[in-house]
């Protein structure tokens, strides 16, 4: 089954040109026929003359982006997008999400929804849906919500898994907190699950273990692919009876989101290390899987700096939330292994009941999905993720930094001025209140 990516805004148009170009790189590697048919299948449709098309929209307010990545993708020689399958215009949405969801997404509804359409119906069947976002703009984040309302209006029955990019904490535009309050808020009724990477978390990967010296945009984007392309890339289930899944979003929403209250997901990955660096390393499973583990219970993004100290706490003593500090409670985890004797990995650590929610068997709550193949020249690469609070503390500083600016009235007017009230906040930071206290009780 195949996906169609909606990539929206600069952020968007950027990680996704990253996350084709991961993908087709992967499938041109791979030796295995079936392997490689399938990853293409599901992110590309062939022309007549053999080439690669991906299954894609490019939505943008303004025509730079777009045109940076749709050369970027012909200058690849591998993989294009199609010729007509972009809108843009000559006036961004101004890091507004209200001129996005408000004004620029209701105008342009036509031409974007004519776009999607087109390129459904090049699928012999929809999987569903991955709008490509960030939630701190104007246009990814206005103009995204508003997106992805009208795929759920328009094909209700189809799963909708939003990647949503996190901004800097020390702020990248003076209202993103807004923004992105804004964007959960809605986000949370229309999606089905969202796959967040955090600006911060990817920087620290570019810096600690990339060893990048002048970090760019660029860096942090292709970190960003290379992590969703060990997750989207085709794998085997434990009832795929050795052939790989038909439907990924499906199966990874049913995996992960199995509560309508608990939707925000994160990944983590080993290992991560420079190119360069690969050839002369060896990796065991169980030394990935060991540190994968203890990077899941200590929320811990990166094989360096990991907390050896934190561990499972007895169920009688789950009373502090993450916001407090302490051990990071899950609801649910996909493993995803790729590689070298992958059918020998012991994965029994992530089995283990004190990692969840009490109220949730492990059994239902871990996932373990495997393929032979190796990944982006890992000869073993493991993907996690995670259904848990590893989001729950930047999502309440990031609520509570947009409610004081609120309760000074801050840039309100801003907002105003393109209908979005005073109410809409106030439901918008209730909805996220929920949100916390939901995750935060994980524990109990």
């Amino acid at each position: 089954m195949s996906v169609v990516t909606i990539q929206l805004g600069q952020c968007g148009n950027q990680v996704g040109q990253e996350l084709f170009d991961i993908i087709c790189n992967d499938a041109e590697q791979s030796q295995r026929k079936t392997y490689s048919t399938s990853c293409s299948a599901r992110f590309f449709r062939p022309t007549s003359k053999g080439d690669l098309v991906a299954r894609a929209v490019l939505v943008d307010m303004e025509p730079k982006v777009i045109n940076q990545s749709m050369n970027k993708a012909v200058k690849s020689g591998r993989w294009r997008y199609g010729e007509d399958s972009h809108f843009s215009q000559k006036q961004g949405s101004g890091n507004n999400w209200a001129n996005g969801y408000c004004v620029l997404g209701p105008r342009h509804k036509d031409a974007v929804e004519e776009l999607v359409r087109q390129e459904v119906e090049r699928c012999d069947a929809l999987a569903g849906f991955i709008p490509v976002m960030s939630v701190a703009g104007g246009t990814g984040s206005g103009v995204g919500t508003y997106v992805t309302q009208c795929l759920r209006d328009i094909y209700p029955t189809s799963f909708i898994l939003n990647h949503l990019t996190w901004p800097y904490g020390t702020g990248e535009v003076i209202v993103q907190n807004y923004n992105s309050v804004l964007t959960l808020a809605h986000l949370y009724q229309l999606s089905d699950a969202m796959l967040v990477h955090e600006n911060d978390t990817v920087h620290k990967i570019c810096s600690q273990l990339l060893n990048i010296k002048q970090i760019s945009f660029s860096d942090i984007n292709m970190v960003i692919a290379h992590q969703l392309g060990g997750v989207l890339q085709p794998a085997l289930t434990p009832d795929s009876y050795g052939v790989y899944s038909r439907n990924p979003l499906g199966e990874l929403v049913s995996a992960l989101a199995c509560h309508p209250e608990y939707k925000l997901l994160s990944v983590s990955t080993v290992p991560q290390m420079p190119s360069s660096s690969i050839a002369f390393s060896t990796f065991s499973w169980p030394a990935l899987l060991k540190h994968l583990r203890q990077m899941l219970i200590s929320n811990t993004r990166m094989e360096v700096g990991i907390d050896w100290q934190v561990r499972p706490p007895p169920i009688s003593e789950r009373t502090r939330s993450l916001t407090q500090g302490g051990f990071n409670t899950s609801l649910a985890n996909l493993l995803i292994l790729r590689g070298k004797d992958v059918y020998s990995a012991e994965t029994g650590g992530f089995e283990d009941p004190a990692i969840y929610t009490p109220w949730l068997r492990s059994e239902e709550a871990f996932s373990l999905w495997k393929s032979p193949v190796s990944f982006d020249k890992y000869e073993k690469f493991a993907t996690l993720v995670s259904n848990s609070q590893a989001l729950l503390r930047p999502l309440d500083d990031m609520v509570r930094k947009a409610w004081n600016m609120f309760a000074s009235r801050a840039y309100i007017h801003q907002y105003i001025k393109y209908n979005i009230s005073e109410e809409d906040f106030l439901d918008s930071f209730t909805s996220l209140e929920q949100v916390i206290s939901s995750y935060g009780q994980l524990q109990c």
